[in-house]
């Protein structure tokens, strides 16, 4: 499976609302650090206020920040809201009259897709945003470049 760049984007704004939790962040600090286009970052961020995801100020001052704590988005949810219900293959499109497929009744690939994409979900539902921003050090130097902060020696008693 290949996730849709509107799941990836979605996914990098959130892992960047999360390492800055303390403020408000904006459209074009976020294509910045990424280096990714504004107006594609513009309908992720709709999207992810229009589901609560994201809260969002206009006006100076003004940005957007998570509306939830990243341990309460669950990876699988964030996707499956990303990626839609648009069937995977034909053969799960709901819609009647659709074109059929000729082999439908004797396929075995219906029940492997459907079995992969759960398994897919199963193993996302298990992880939060919170997981993916615990790096917090790493990720806040390959996106910003601000360096780690050394930790002082520790004393050793001989």
């Amino acid at each position: 499976m290949r996730l849709t760049t509107f799941s990836d984007y979605s996914l990098r704004v959130l892992i960047y609302l999360a390492l800055h939790r303390e403020r408000w962040v904006t459209i074009p600090e976020i294509a910045n650090a990424y280096g990714i286009s504004r107006n594609h970052l513009m309908k992720v961020v709709h999207a992810l206020a229009r589901s609560g995801d994201v809260q969002s100020l206009r006006g100076k001052g003004g940005g957007l920040r998570l509306a939830r704590p990243p341990e309460e988005l669950r990876l699988g949810a964030l996707v499956r809201r990303c990626e839609g219900e648009a069937p995977i293959v034909e053969c799960f499109s709901p819609e009647p009259g659709a074109p059929g497929c000729r082999i439908a009744p004797v396929c075995r690939l219906r029940g492997a897709l459907a079995e992969g994409f759960a398994a897919l979900y199963q193993a996302l539902d298990r992880y939060t945003l919170a997981d993916l921003a615990g790096n917090e050090q790493p990720l806040r130097l390959a996106l910003l470049g601000e360096k780690v902060r050394a930790r002082p020696p520790r004393n050793r008693r001989r």
